[in-house]
């Protein structure tokens, strides 16, 4: 049988010294709690007959709502255990609360499997890990929707930043994750409107500066004495090719093929948004390019040599785990030749990005043309 009471939390004591009531559901010696919405002093309950004191001027109203509370969930307690002869604490509660709940932990993991099976490997791949990060702090024990409240939010940004020393950038980017799981189970009506705990908790975003390089910045670099066909040298080409070429992102760089190449502009389908690009190549970046053209190229082909060409890609996954990997690499090889031409930005392939955009700007290139590009 199990067995319904109410509990004052003290320890959940609010700036005015008032406490919230919860009844608490044992089952199997498993409890759940739910909350009655009402505050007390500690001082007006009272512990063994558990009533509110005469000392609270609505006492008697208080003690009504409270006796009419727990037998409503006395009554829906007897009914599952007098029909089923598995009834747990938790589907107790979601009865008493008239609505369904749904494990967090399985809907984001259905989300993972979903962004795979469309073939979106980047974003899965990065929401995979958010997912990790809530699993270790829960010790993997399973999380309802239901459990997710101010309070829980709090703890667990708390957690992000103090316990595995992400940034506050790191830490908000998780929670708009939740956030975004949160607006989709309310929209499937997995979870009521009013009981999206986003509602009250408000995202912190901190302003970032965006490093991008000066024009004399790019010359240093170009003009860096480094040994042909070396991977430093190939970082470098592919890095001044993104600032001159639109600033396409590593991993259309390197997707590259020689059919997308017609001597004068550069056509693809870029990785992350598949949206169609054709872009007119500056001659610096016709220059980088023909330097890696040679007399056994085909068209299908990649441009710069990082990817095989005798290796099958058709794998989305395996292929994003490559680049991944490269890039990881690449970026490493842009320290190295940040520290030989002086330079003490924080320099990895995005900045690429931000530098073409700055550049185009100071030209006199319309923002809405550049954000197109980008």
């Amino acid at each position: 049988m199990s067995s319904v009471k109410i509990v004052l939390k003290k320890e959940k004591l609010d700036n005015n010294g008032e406490a919230p009531l919860y009844l608490r559901i044992i089952k199997d010696r498993k409890a759940k709690f739910i909350s009655l919405k009402i505050k007390v002093k500690p001082s007006e309950w009272h512990e063994t007959q558990f009533k509110v004191r005469k000392s609270n001027p609505n006492s008697q109203r208080l003690n009504n709502y409270i006796a009419q509370k727990v037998a409503e969930a006395e009554g829906v307690a007897l009914e599952m255990e007098t029909n089923s002869k598995y009834v747990s604490p938790k589907s107790i509660k979601q009865n008493i609360m008239g609505y369904r709940t749904e494990s967090f932990i399985k809907y984001f993991e259905q989300r993972v499997e979903k962004f795979n099976a469309i073939g979106k490997v980047n974003i899965a791949y990065k929401q995979k890990y958010v997912l990790s990060k809530l699993k270790k702090y829960l010790k993997n024990k399973d999380l309802d929707f239901n459990e997710i409240d101010l309070k829980f939010l709090n703890d667990y940004e708390q957690y992000l930043i103090y316990t595995l020393g992400n940034s506050q950038s790191t830490a908000t980017a998780d929670l708009k994750t939740f956030k975004t799981l949160f607006s989709n189970a309310v929209k499937e009506e997995i979870v009521p409107i009013e009981k999206n705990p986003f509602n009250k908790f408000k995202l912190k975003y901190i302003k970032v500066t965006k490093e991008f390089l000066t024009e004399d910045e790019i010359q240093i670099i170009e003009n860096l004495e480094l040994k042909e066909n070396t991977y430093i040298s190939k970082t470098r080409d592919i890095y001044i090719f993104s600032t001159y070429a639109g600033g396409l992102r590593f991993s259309d760089v390197i997707n590259l093929k020689w059919k997308d190449y017609n001597g004068v502009n550069i056509s693809l389908s870029t990785q992350k948004t598949k949206s169609v690009v054709s872009i007119k190549l500056p001659a610096k970046a016709v220059e980088i390019v023909e330097k890696y053209k040679c007399k056994t190229s085909e068209p299908h082909h990649f441009i710069f040599p990082l990817l095989s060409n005798e290796k099958d890609y058709s794998d989305n996954t395996k292929k994003y785990y490559t680049v991944t990997s490269l890039n990881s690499k690449i970026n490493q090889e842009l320290k190295k030749i940040a520290k030989l031409a002086g330079i003490e930005k924080h320099i990895h392939f995005h900045t690429s990005r931000h530098t073409f955009a700055t550049r185009a700007l100071k030209r006199g290139m319309r923002i809405e043309h550049v954000s197109k590009l980008l």
